[in-house]
């Protein structure tokens, strides 16, 4: 095998493992997934959504449900700092 061939092997190698890295650390991030509603101005938005911890999830689910609810940065914050009004947590398997 000449130096070129060995090059080519080597570096699919190492990108196949990086693949393989990427791949198995993502598939353990989300521990927590949930349906999460938010009420903001009198509308009710509702998002899933997952995280390594219970708050990284409700945290997720409040700027996506707050993008929808808020016009405007200041509203933003204060819907994304809002208690959420329903939680339901699915079972991880």
């Amino acid at each position: 095998m000449n130096a070129r061939k060995l090059l080519v092997v080597l570096v699919a190698a190492v990108l196949v493992a990086a693949l393989a890295l990427i791949v198995s650390s993502s598939m353990n991030l989300a521990r927590y997934t949930g349906e999460i509603c938010f009420t903001f101005h009198g509308r009710t938005e509702c998002r899933v959504a997952s995280g390594q911890t219970r708050e990284e999830a409700i945290r997720t689910a409040a700027e996506m449900a707050c993008a929808v609810l808020a016009s405007g940065m200041s509203d933003r914050i204060d819907c994304t700092r809002s208690t959420p009004t329903r939680i339901t947590w699915r079972q991880q398997p």
